[in-house]
């Protein structure tokens, strides 16, 4: 028996494990400041494999410092970083496998068919919150270096596994891993792709755009100016700029993405009183920027529109609007299609499938672009779910997808880093 039907024979036995863990990981609602219980879970298995593990608590490797540094997160403590490390023999390429341990809030759970964290099985899917974004992905990633253990296949280059903290808020774990020292010839990070390619992301970041006005009674309200009237002409002109830089885009990745790079208002805040007029209105939002743009390019751009649309309104022209960028900013994303990683996740892909895979762009930020970008670690992201159930109600993950993904991701690994077999 070679070795592709040794780990697809592994993965088979072992299937009610698999999902198992995933349940177990599911079931530990690892929102944003609450990480550790899920993180215990990861601990426990790695140790079980034999892996080299290296658990710290992120924020003292001048993280704060740090250009690519956003979080406003002050204290990192009791919810560490993991990084467990299968050493190879020697002489082969070494691959970083990614995946957050965090999740988005659950949100109303009347919303939700069964609680959030359940980890409730029906119909061949895993419900709940982080199930597709991306416990599933993590739990591919570890049957894929499970699977090469267990049935005994030595490999020549390091695996150095990562389950890492704030994610969802900007990727503050994944900077603290790299400023650490870690980096490789490759890196996959299994967000839920729909099985698909990604060697390039969308990059982002929130803005938070402060418009004034000034405040009169409702009666009279011709006596003053209303920031929301001001607030709906910067919102219009964000509308043509988001116009704008899409229509330069002509990669061919984002033909199937109706608005490549989106700028979207996720908040808005003003008034105070339905009889006032208000004098201040403050939106929120976030700006996509596209796998080959420099963030301070995307910022400038974003600025020049506003003082654009002050030119056309003497209100605005006297007060102009101001811009504070703020919170979550997501590097992007940029790998050439015929990059060796590329090239061996395809073929792994199509071992497994019987197709080629569908290569797309990402059409939001993930972790790759720290990778790339900080760690010089060429990046493709590839994973199990659907990206649509991501951060919704109802989350679920086809388990099915996950041990394919862990199939396709453990015969990349053997090919990446070379065997002694």
């Amino acid at each position: 028996m070679n070795a592709h039907a040794k780990i697809k024979q592994w993965l088979k036995d072992n299937r009610q494990r698999g999902t198992r863990l995933l349940q177990q990981l599911v079931q530990e609602g690892s929102i944003r400041g609450k990480e550790s219980s899920a993180q215990a879970v990861i601990i426990e298995k790695c140790r079980k494999l034999g892996l080299t593990l290296d658990i710290w608590e992120i924020g003292k490797e001048q993280l704060t410092k740090h250009p690519a540094f956003c979080s406003d997160r002050k204290d990192f403590s009791g919810n560490p970083n993991v990084v467990a490390t299968l050493k190879g023999t020697g002489g082969g390429r070494s691959l970083i496998l990614n995946g957050h341990i965090d999740v988005v809030p659950e949100g109303d759970r009347n919303d939700w068919d069964h609680d959030p964290f359940s980890g409730r099985i029906e119909d061949g899917k895993l419900f709940g919150r982080g199930s597709t974004d991306m416990k599933g992905g993590t739990v591919s990633l570890l049957l894929a270096m499970e699977a090469i253990i267990t049935v005994g296949i030595k490999l020549k280059g390091d695996v150095i596994f990562q389950s890492v903290i704030e994610e969802e808020s900007g990727g503050a774990g994944t900077l603290a891993a790299v400023l650490r020292g870690y980096s490789a010839d490759g890196a996959i990070i299994p967000e839920p792709t729909n099985m698909k390619l990604f060697p390039k992301q969308q990059g982002s970041m929130w803005f938070r755009i402060t418009v004034k006005g000034r405040s009169a009674h409702g009666g009279t309200r011709y006596e003053g100016i209303n920031a929301i009237e001001k607030a709906m002409i910067v919102m219009t002109k964000l509308q043509e700029l988001e116009k704008l830089r899409n229509l330069r885009i002509e990669d061919p990745l984002y033909s199937k993405i109706p608005i490549p790079i989106p700028i979207n208002i996720g908040k808005i805040n003003s008034g105070e009183w339905p009889s006032s007029v208000p004098d201040i209105a403050t939106l929120e939002g976030r700006m996509g920027v596209a796998p080959d743009e420099e963030m301070k390019s995307a910022e400038k751009e974003l600025e020049q529109c506003l003082r654009d649309a002050a030119q056309n309104d003497e209100w605005l022209k006297k007060n102009p609007p101001q811009v504070e960028w703020f919170g979550g900013r997501w590097l992007p994303g940029d790998l050439e299609q015929e990059h060796p990683i590329m090239t061996v996740l395809s073929k792994s892909f199509e071992e497994v499938k019987g197709m080629q895979p569908a290569v797309e762009a990402s059409p939001w930020g993930t972790d790759g672009g720290i990778l790339s970008k900080v760690g010089n670690t060429p990046v493709v992201i590839f994973g199990p779910g659907v990206t649509e159930a991501a951060h919704d109600v109802n989350e679920y993950i086809s388990l099915q997808e996950v041990f394919e993904a862990a199939e396709i991701i453990a015969l990349a690994i053997l090919e990446w880093c070379g065997t002694n077999q």
